[in-house]
């Protein structure tokens, strides 16, 4: 084997345009299997990145009635009760489960202002002690809450920077006073997020997809929600994952144990996990039919490839009629001829699988760049590529080796 190969690599660098020519057809067919692959595998995982946010694998479980989100703007509903302490901790030892946080909210208060600037395009939050670490806020100015704030109800806020700039546009936001149906609260804090992560936008269509505009956010400590609304209120929660694949597992079974506190019957509301991962392949799923159409174009020219190869080992088997005759006459078996051009044929779209998967990999880059798309090189696509073509050696090499192992050496030499 280790001398047919030394052979095969003799042949070719003697005919090193030929060969080379012979190999473009299974290069260039490559190339666009990996820069096609890559690109796929891109565009899936900035699909997942753009939905998901940069790897903090949060999960928002949400009070839903039908298909969407209650509207908690209207009050509590019936039959639906505060997330209890055993719920909680039962969530939070889940497996998975790096962190968790329970909170009320208002999609749209009125009635929140500081001196002549109100709120009225934003959020309102009350939060316990774990929603700044669970959802990567940090506090860039000013304090977090303190366990007293929610022991003693003190009336504190924090401010991100869009709602700071609604009540605050002079800058001065830190120790003033914001109004909340006529409660006045303290703002102690400015938070921002850990990361700044930020969806990529290639189309328009990405930009109706993933655009989400934040329109501010205020955190008061859960304690104090009833001094504002006056009653107590069913939680969501939003809960961290130790890691992006198990976001949807860990949504899946806090909805469950969330479920517990939901007891009117008959009723069409219930909590539910965002399945971000569910979506994200629905998604991905969209342009896998395109995706399949360019791989089997790019297979064509693998097919062309083979031909080539198969045409060029016929002609080399016909010029060296006189070589296989002669060692045929000393005692050279089939078999030996026979793997002796199997081997030539193997090795000469094996090497054009190597310098595919190199051109594959650059073209890839290439596209990236150009396009704005994300390529990922997948290694074992690369691999697969390389023993493919080896398999195209062999199969479309099968029928010149065949005939080159069945020559008559009588008649071989006579042509000679």
């Amino acid at each position: 084997m280790i001398e047919n190969i030394r052979l095969s690599f003799q042949g070719i660098w003697s005919h090193k345009l030929r060969s080379f020519l012979t190999m473009l057809g299974v290069i260039i067919g490559i190339a666009a299997i990996i820069a096609i692959v890559s690109t796929i595998a891109g565009t899936n995982e900035q699909i997942k990145q753009n939905l998901i946010g940069a790897g903090n694998n949060n999960v928002k479980v949400t009070l839903m009635q039908g298909g969407g989100e209650y509207w908690m703007d209207g009050g509590a509903p019936a039959g639906v009760y505060e997330i209890s302490r055993e719920q909680r901790e039962e969530i939070l030892e889940l497996p998975h489960v790096a962190n968790a946080s329970f909170f009320k909210y208002r999609s749209y208060v009125d009635g929140v202002a500081s001196g002549t600037n109100s709120y009225s395009s934003g959020s309102l939050y009350g939060v316990d002690e774990n929603y700044l670490d669970t959802t990567g806020y940090l506090v860039s100015a000013g304090r977090p809450f303190l366990a007293e704030d929610y022991e003693q109800f003190h009336k504190v806020l924090l401010l991100d920077e869009a709602a700071a700039s609604s009540l605050f546009p002079e800058g001065n936001a830190l120790g003033g006073t914001v109004e909340i149906r006529g409660e006045p609260f303290t703002v102690v804090g400015l938070m921002k997020k850990a990361d700044n992560f930020k969806p990529v936008i290639n189309s328009f269509q990405d930009y109706l997809t993933y655009n989400q505009t934040d329109y501010g956010r205020i955190l008061m400590p859960d304690a104090c929600w009833p001094v504002v609304f006056q009653y107590d209120e069913p939680q969501n929660a939003v809960i961290r994952a130790d890691s992006t694949e198990a976001m949807s597992e860990v949504g899946k079974k806090a909805a469950e144990i969330m479920n517990r506190s939901v007891t009117a019957q008959g009723s069409d509301i219930q909590y539910q996990g965002e399945d971000l991962l569910e979506r994200a392949r629905n998604m991905q799923e969209l342009s896998a039919s395109t995706n399949q159409l360019l791989l089997w174009v790019a297979s064509i020219s693998l097919l062309v490839g083979g031909i080539g190869v198969m045409n060029i080992m016929l002609v080399s088997v016909t010029e060296r009629t006189g070589e296989i005759g002669l060692k045929k006459a000393v005692g050279a078996r089939k078999r030996r001829i026979l793997a002796q051009f199997l081997t030539e044929s193997a090795v000469l779209t094996s090497c054009g699988g190597i310098i595919g998967v190199a051109a594959g990999i650059i073209l890839s880059q290439f596209i990236a760049r150009t396009s704005g798309t994300p390529a990922v090189i997948s290694v074992p696509a690369a691999a697969a590529s390389v023993g493919f073509s080896m398999l195209i050696g062999i199969v479309f090499g099968l029928l010149p080796s065949v005939k080159a192992a069945n020559l008559n050496p009588i008649d071989a030499l006579r042509r000679e």
